[in-house]
């Protein structure tokens, strides 16, 4: 017998303390066999959502070197609006750390919200031979 599991928490609102970097549709081609997302699809968004607020600080290339932590809290669905908040949690000489969370507008639910991914990634920036280089706040 399995635990039953709690009901996600529905939210009204999405995070004001957090940029919204990214939102995107998956579709049926991003599908697991059980018909849910595949995970490393949603990985892969979360990647790329990740690197939008470090590429501000990189000035140039970069490179993920961590997947600190990565949650999966509720199955994605085919048609659910996906929103992809970031804010940097660590600055480092060559390094930026961001946390993402990942919401979902369920399609026959719109205006409610469900977190149905967080994560935690490391960047740093890299020179043309790919040797860490120094970050730089970004202006403002």
């Amino acid at each position: 017998m399995t635990a039953p599991t709690a009901a996600p928490a529905v939210l009204k609102s999405l995070p004001a303390d957090m940029e919204l970097v990214l939102k995107v549709i998956p579709m049926p081609g991003d599908t697991n066999g059980n018909g849910d997302i595949f995970g490393g699809w949603v990985m892969a968004q979360v990647d790329l959502a990740g690197s939008v607020i470090p590429a501000r600080y990189a000035q140039g290339r970069m490179a993920t070197v961590a997947v600190n932590e990565f949650i999966f809290k509720q199955p994605v669905r085919v048609g659910d609006l996906l929103s992809f908040y970031a804010a940097v949690t660590r600055v480092g000489r060559t390094s930026v750390t961001v946390k993402v969370e990942v919401f979902a507008e369920r399609i026959r639910q719109q205006g409610e919200y469900v977190k149905v991914t967080e994560a935690s990634l490391t960047y740093v920036a890299i020179d043309e031979n790919g040797r860490p280089r120094p970050v730089v706040p970004p202006k403002g």
